[in-house]
């Protein structure tokens, strides 16, 4: 990050990195406590990461108002300009990644009542991969890392073939017994949700692109 003539300007934009890093790593811990929550079928472990979904939704907002502050003050340009612009699509795609946490969350207590499932023991990893990429995609926003980005963008092919295959299996375990039609719909629902958080980590690799190159993500640039 180049110094500025201004200190106040430096602060602001160190400021916005550190907000973004706190929202990353409360997101991460939100995923890790949701997806043991429906392990463990914990549903006091499923409403704190519930309730703490608010927390990460103020950070989102006290970023936003630092990014407009940013360019409404300092009128930044160039690479100054686009690391603000990345700050505020990546909190939008890290506040979606809580989101998805939280509807795991969810899940446990829609599955409180409803017969256990050994399937649901393969949402771990299910969430490997993902897990992993959001992690990465930080990473490169923090050191803007274009070979990061690219791996992470990457990866989400192995995200989709994970997902496919467990959907199968979902679909034949209500094959073979309706009774499992309740839980396995919950099990898809969390499922689609992982595999939602490998498609915001692309996002966010996508941003760090257009943040490190000056250029838009085009799918064919990483070929």
């Amino acid at each position: 990050m180049t110094d500025h003539i201004v200190k106040a300007y430096d602060d602001e934009l160190n400021t916005l990195h550190e907000l973004i890093h706190h929202m990353g790593e409360m997101t991460v811990q939100q995923i890790d406590k949701a997806i043991q929550s429906i392990i463990k079928g914990d549903e006091k472990l499923a409403h704190k990461v519930i309730e703490t979904d608010d927390e990460i939704n103020l950070l989102e907002v006290k970023i936003d108002e630092l990014a407009v502050r940013i360019i409404a003050l300092r009128q930044p340009v160039a690479f100054d300009l686009r690391t603000v612009v990345a700050a505020l699509k990546i909190s939008n795609q890290v506040e979606r990644i809580a989101d998805y946490a939280t509807n795991i969350a969810r899940r446990t207590l829609m599955l409180h009542d409803m017969p256990h499932l050994p399937l649901v023991e393969g949402l771990p990893a299910l969430l490997k991969i993902p897990k992993r990429m959001f992690e990465r995609a930080l990473v490169a926003f923090a050191t803007h890392d274009l070979n990061l980005a690219l791996h992470v963008w990457h990866m989400d092919r192995e995200v989709d073939e994970l997902f496919n295959e467990y959907l199968t299996e979902l679909f034949n375990a209500m094959i073979a017994d309706p009774k499992n039609v309740g839980p396995c719909t919950q099990l898809l629902f969390a499922a689609k949700n992982i595999e939602r958080i490998g498609d915001q980590s692309t996002n966010i690799a996508e941003a760090v692109y257009t943040l490190v190159t000056g250029k838009q993500f085009k799918e064919s640039d990483p070929q």
